[in-house]
């Protein structure tokens, strides 16, 4: 009697290390659905700056957890794994095996490891830590998170208030740093990434991660990103400190044209963009692998080998065993 494939499969990465093609590739070959684990295609709007998927794309395998909230909505790590939770059932009862692909690695860690309890928010307390930051700007306060809570500083780029903040925040609450709420070591029984189906694409040479870094952003530039950020700052209604205007690309061109006051940006202004948007892609990247080294039994496959795509197919091939 044929094997039964596994529950759900993830695949996980840093940006442009080819995790959306490796998918499809996937698909081609198995009966899967895909599941984003990515914080930004859940926008409307958001396409270019994203690397969303396009509708070809969508159209050959059903994707999930795009384009389903507006950017002016938060969309949490417990909004993530409710929904994420509903589909991988959903998506199993019609015969089909999950495929979780992206590379927000909370909602990985959220998802497959449980959800902590941290205090609630405290006003009072988010006022002072607010006030300091007008005050002395965020990457000051970056660097004090750093003293008390060194393994969340190095997940978090120097602008990132909001989660700046909260981690200051679950400080002055609770006097432990958030990372101790965070161990990693809270496997639920319901955790529905098998030993074994947790793949991730890291590059052994991180300088071909940094060219394609750059080869991407020089495409979403010739693709029209800036006009993109362009109409969603015409909307009037989004500002730069929502959690959708502060993904990487968007809070760069969003200066840009704060800067350029809404006017052609000049080739100064555009080369700078360009610089700025590749830098925070790389610090981006940087601090995916931070987060996918310390997750547990990872599967790790080279993705810049020149057979990357074949060692993929290869792990996933005892998993779906049983399934033509």
């Amino acid at each position: 009697m044929p094997a039964e494939p596994v529950r759900c499969i993830a695949l996980a990465g840093p940006t442009a290390s080819g995790k959306s093609a490796t998918a499809l590739a996937i698909a081609q070959r198995w009966p899967v659905e895909i599941i984003s684990v990515d914080s930004a295609l859940v926008y409307r709007g958001m396409d270019i700056g994203t690397a969303k998927p396009s509708r070809e794309e969508q159209a050959q395998v059903p994707h999930h957890l795009i384009d389903i909230t507006d950017p002016l909505n938060a969309y949490s790590a417990a909004d993530f794994v409710r929904d994420a939770q509903r589909l991988i059932q959903e998506i199993r009862s019609r015969g089909r095996t999950p495929l979780l692909v992206g590379g927000t690695m909370l909602y990985f860690k959220a998802l497959m490891q449980g959800l902590d309890d941290m205090p609630p928010a405290d006003a009072d307390v988010r006022t002072r830590i607010e006030a300091a930051a007008a005050a002395h700007g965020w990457p000051a306060m970056h660097t004090e998170l750093a003293k008390i809570d060194p393994a969340t500083a190095a997940r978090l780029a120097p602008n990132d208030a909001q989660r700046i903040q909260r981690a200051l925040e679950v400080f002055e609450v609770s006097g432990r740093p958030i990372s101790s709420f965070q161990t990693g070591d809270r496997r639920t029984a319901d955790n529905p990434v098998p030993e074994g189906a947790f793949l991730s694409l890291e590059p052994a040479d991180r300088g071909w991660l940094h060219g394609r870094i750059a080869q991407r952003f020089d495409a979403m530039l010739a693709d029209g990103f800036v006009d993109e950020v362009r109409r969603l700052r015409a909307r009037g209604d989004l500002h730069p400190d929502l959690p959708s205007m502060r993904c990487v690309g968007y809070r760069q061109a969003w200066e840009a044209l704060d800067a350029a006051a809404d006017a052609p940006l000049n080739a100064a202004q555009q080369a700078e963009l360009r610089d700025r948007g590749i830098f925070a892609t790389r610090q981006l990247a940087k601090r995916q692998i931070t987060w996918l080294r310390s997750m547990p039994k990872r599967r790790v496959i080279a993705c810049d080998a020149p057979d990357a795509l074949a060692r993929v197919l290869a792990e996933v091939a005892p998993l779906m065993e049983g399934r033509s």
